[in-house]
C-alpha cells in the first residue's frame, strides 16, 4: 500500500538476542517474504547443521554471512502493517560493525531493541541503546526475545524488564509510555498475535506497537541537503552526482551548490530508478545532472544544498560525544577519523570543554585533561580539510557522526555548533 506513511526502523541489541530471527518473522507475519522461501531457507538450514535459523536466513541471503551465522552489512527490508510501510534498518550487533549500526541508525526514525530473556542486558545491548540515544531515535519497543528458552517465565520477564529499565533511565530514555514485549521470534509468539503461553501478559502485540508508533515529519521543510556518495560520468548525460535526499526537496531546474567543494549549477536532470522524475524528497536515492559541473569539480562527501542557503562548511565544530571504547585516553591534539553522512575526514580534538555525566546529562567537569571509554563530553573539532555539517538542532540528519581510529568506533556524537570561519 503506498500511500501509507512511510518508517524506517532500526532493530538494535546484541549479536546472538535473536534481530535476524525478529526481523525474518515480521516479514513473515506480514507476508512480506512468501512461505516457499521460508521453506527453502529451512532446508538450507538443516543441511548446514542450522536447524532453526530459517528466519535469520530470511535477512542474511549473502553466502559468507550464512556460513558465519552472523549478520554483516546493513540489510533493507520492507514490509507494511496497517497504519505503516516499515523499511527496516537491520544492524549488526558486532563490534566491528557499530559504523554501519551508525549509519542506520542515523537513518532510523524509531527502534526494536531486542534483548534476550535468558541473557538479559549485555555490553554490547548498553552500547546500542546510548548510540540511539545520541544519534535521536524517537521511541524504542523492547522486544524480549528467547522466551521460549525460559519456558514463558512471567519472573524472567519481569527481571530482564527491570534490567532494561535501568539502563534506558540512566540515558534518559522515557521508560513509562515504553513497549516491554515478551517474545519469541523463532516460535512466533506476540509477534502478530497474542500468545497463549504468555496468558499473565497483557499488553500489545510487536505489530500493534509498530502501528502505533508516532508518524515521523518528514524533513521536507528544512532546505535541500543531500550528501554526495559517488560521481559518474554517464554517456549522453555528463557527469551524475548520486545521492540520498536527506532534507528538503530536489527539483529540476533548480540553483544548487556543493560544498565543501564550492561549485555550484542548474540543476538540469533528476532520475530515481532509471526513470526521470521532476523533484525528489528525504529518503529518495537520486542521480541527477547539473549545468557546467564536470567529474572532477565535485566528490563523494560533499552537500549538495540550494545557492541561496547552501549547505555549511566548518572550519571548527562543537560537538557532543560519547566515547564507547578507547585503549587509552583521549586528550586534545587527538586526531582520529570522522565519519559523517558520505564525508570521511581526519578530525583533530582541540579542545575538550567539559565532561559531562552520560546518565544525567550535568556537566561534571570543566575543561578535563582526558577523557575515556564510557565518557560523554563537548569538544571542539578541526577538521583537517573542509567538512560540510549541519548542527543537529537545524538539521539533525546532517549533524552525526562516528569518530573511528585502529579499525574500531570508538566514539559517536552529534554536532551542537558549526563555525564557518
Amino acid at each position: 500500500m503506498a500511500d501509507q506513511p512511510h518508517q524506517n526502523l532500526a532493530i538494535i541489541g546484541h549479536v546472538d538476542h535473536g534481530k535476524s530471527t525478529l526481523v525474518g518473522r515480521l516479514l513473515y507475519e506480514t507476508g512480506s517474504v512468501p512461505e516457499h522461501v521460508i521453506e527453502q531457507h529451512k532446508e538450507e538450514a538443516e543441511e548446514k547443521g542450522k536447524g532453526g535459523f530459517e528466519f535469520a536466513y530470511v535477512m542474511d541471503n549473502l553466502a559468507e554471512e550464512r556460513e558465519r551465522g552472523v549478520t554483516i552489512d546493513i540489510a533493507h527490508q520492507e514490509f507494511d502493517t496497517d497504519e505503516y510501510n516499515f523499511t527496516i534498518v537491520d544492524t549488526p550487533g558486532h563490534r566491528d560493525f557499530v559504523k554501519n549500526m551508525i549509519t542506520g541508525a542515523s537513518q532510523a526514525d524509531h527502534a526494536v531493541l531486542v534483548v534476550a530473556a535468558d541473557d538479559g542486558v549485555a555490553p554490547q545491548t548498553q552500547e546500542h541503546v546510548f548510540l540511539a540515544r545520541t544519534l535521536g531515535i524517537g521511541e524504542l519497543i523492547i522486544a524480549v526475545n528467547k522466551m521460549d528458552l525460559v519456558d514463558y517465565s512471567q519472573n524472567d520477564y519481569d527481571e530482564v524488564v527491570e534490567e532494561v529499565k535501568d539502563l534506558l533511565n540512566q540515558v534518559r530514555f522515557d521508560t513509562e509510555n515504553a513497549n516491554f514485549i515478551p517474545v519469541s521470534a523463532f516460535e512466533g509468539d506476540n509477534i502478530s498475535d497474542r500468545s497463549e503461553n504468555t496468558d499473565w501478559y497483557d499488553g500489545k502485540t510487536v505489530l500493534e506497537a509498530l502501528n502505533t508508533l508516532p508518524e515521523p515529519e518528514p524533513p521536507t521543510d528544512a532546505p535541500l541537503r543531500l550528501p554526495i556518495q559517488d560521481v559518474y560520468t554517464i554517456s549522453g548525460i555528463g557527469t551524475v552526482p548520486v545521492g540520498r535526499v536527506e532534507t528538503g526537496i530536489l527539483e529540476t531546474g533548480m540553483n544548487v551548490s556543493f560544498q565543501p567543494s564550492d561549485v555550484g549549477g542548474e540543476v538540469k536532470t533528476v532520475e530515481m530508478h532509471h526513470e526521470e522524475v521532476p523533484q525528489a524528497q528525504p529518503g529518495d536515492n537520486v542521480g541527477f545532472n547539473v549545468r557546467g559541473i564536470g567529474k572532477d569539480d565535485i566528490r563523494r562527501g560533499d552537500v549538495c544544498g540550494p545557492a541561496e542557503d547552501p549547505p555549511s562548511v566548518a572550519t571548527t565544530f562543537q560537538a557532543q560525544i560519547v566515547v564507547m571504547q578507547h585503549p587509552s585516553v583521549i586528550t586534545a591534539g587527538y586526531t582520529p577519523v570522522f565519519h559523517a553522512h558520505t564525508a570521511q575526514v581526519a578530525c583533530t580534538i582541540e579542545s575538550i570543554d567539559q565532561k559531562i555525566d552520560p546518565a544525567s546529562g550535568e556537566v561534571e567537569e570543566e575543561n578535563p585533561d582526558f577523557i575515556q571509554s564510557g565518557d560523554a563530553a563537548v569538544v571542539t573539532v578541526r577538521p583537517q580539510k573542509p567538512l560540510s555539517l549541519e548542527p543537529s538542532s537545524e538539521i539533525p540528519e546532517l549533524g552525526s557522526f562516528a569518530v573511528r581510529d585502529m579499525g574500531q568506533t570508538i566514539a559517536a556524537g552529534r554536532v551542537l555548533e558549526v563555525n564557518e570561519n
